[in-house]
């Protein structure tokens, strides 16, 4: 039925409804008024009262025409001199649903033309009455009211539901973009770490079994985390699937140790950081461990976190290769670009560029007041 109803613009149950009122009122009215107006018998005032539910059943397709058939019916029901009140369901709820479902210039037309057919119904009998008409245009006008009350709330409700819809559209593409850089930056450091490693094993395989054994532990440990990354960040696409802690500062010790590199990690001061800052910060000094890996193997480079009032300081710096650098082509071309928009997204900014015989990564991260983190 909802099918039928949505390819035809059926509407049988408002149309059963309204048909058993104006039935079950109109033998009412009828009885009640049986001292001054007709009585419903016969079948001409009964087909009367059935011409506005037949046409509820295609109001939805001929709003117009069905609407003006149903005043037509309740103004020669009128007419023929039956009871009032049955008659005015019709139209009634015609009158609403046009407001309603926004057919708003021709629910105000028919509005006025129902006026008129009452007014000049009551000059042809020869009683026009000055609270009558008053009373007529008080209930069209009170009606009308309604309907474009109901229509206000209606589309305020629906405009609501749509801004949410949108709302959660652009945090799950949001959560999609933030999937994929995390994705970008565990990928790029892992996989060029297991590149420098395997490269170091071929070389010392012979002369050197233990370091080239070393390597081959570095590349066990580094493809089984990036393995567990990828696992915790795509997991977030399943409803419910439980996601591993992100990567932290508290990791970076793990982190230097796999880099295969000489670094110095020194930590000025300490604080709570909000987790989006942590895992900036984390991922800032992954890709710059990375570019030292691949551009500058053989280097000594130093890690700085300082931990102020108002922002956290992370610096990354290296005394420039001593080696060849087996992978300086092989790089995407994104690590900076992609570390400024993280501190960007933040609020703070990242400045990267050659420092004495090396590089130097510097981002700043700002950060809440102490006693609102």
């Amino acid at each position: 039925m909802g099918e039928v109803r949505r390819k035809y613009g059926f509407d049988p149950y408002l149309a059963l409804i309204v048909a058993v009122a104006q039935m079950v009122i109109g033998r009412g009215a009828s009885y009640g008024q049986r001292s001054f107006r007709e009585p419903l018998v016969g079948p001409y005032p009964h087909l009367l009262l059935l011409v506005g539910p037949l046409a509820l059943l295609v109001h939805r397709r001929f709003p117009l025409l069905t609407t003006a058939a149903a005043l037509a019916a309740c103004d020669l029901f009128l007419i023929g001199g039956y009871a009032y009140g049955p008659s005015f369901i019709s139209p009634a709820v015609m009158l609403f649903l046009l407001v309603t479902r926004g057919k708003r210039w021709m629910a105000w037309f028919m509005a006025l033309m129902t006026l008129l057919s009452f007014l000049s119904y009551a000059w042809l009998l020869g009683r026009p009455d000055l609270f009558h008409s008053v009373w007529v245009l008080t209930a069209i006008m009170l009606l009308m009211v309604v309907g474009e009350l109901v229509r206000i709330v209606r589309e305020r409700r629906m405009e609501q539901e749509r801004i949410a819809e949108e709302e959660a559209r652009r945090q799950a593409s949001e959560e999609r973009l933030t999937m994929a850089q995390e994705l970008h930056d565990v990928l790029a450091h892992n996989i060029s770490l297991i590149h420098v490693q395997a490269s170091t094993a071929l070389h010392l395989i012979d002369a050197n079994p233990e370091q080239a054994r070393t390597a081959l532990a570095t590349i066990k440990t580094a493809s089984k985390e990036v393995l567990g990354e990828m696992r915790s960040v795509l997991n977030v696409l399943r409803e419910g699937a439980p996601r591993s802690p992100t990567a932290g500062l508290d990791r970076l010790d793990e982190l230097i140790e796999r880099s295969g590199l000489r670094v110095s990690l020194k930590r000025v001061g300490s604080r709570p950081l909000p987790p989006q800052v942590e895992r900036a910060a984390y991922r800032i000094v992954q890709e710059s461990l990375t570019n030292a890996a691949r551009y500058a193997p053989g280097s000594e480079v130093g890690v700085r976190l300082e931990y102020g009032e108002r922002e956290l300081v992370v610096q990354v710096s290296d005394t420039g290769a001593t080696t060849p650098a087996v992978l300086a082509e092989a790089g995407s071309g994104n690590g900076i670009p992609g570390m400024r928009e993280r501190a960007s997204a933040l609020g703070g900014t990242l400045v990267a560029g050659p420092s004495g015989g090396g590089f130097q990564v510097q981002a700043r991260l700002p950060l809440p007041d102490e006693e609102t983190s």
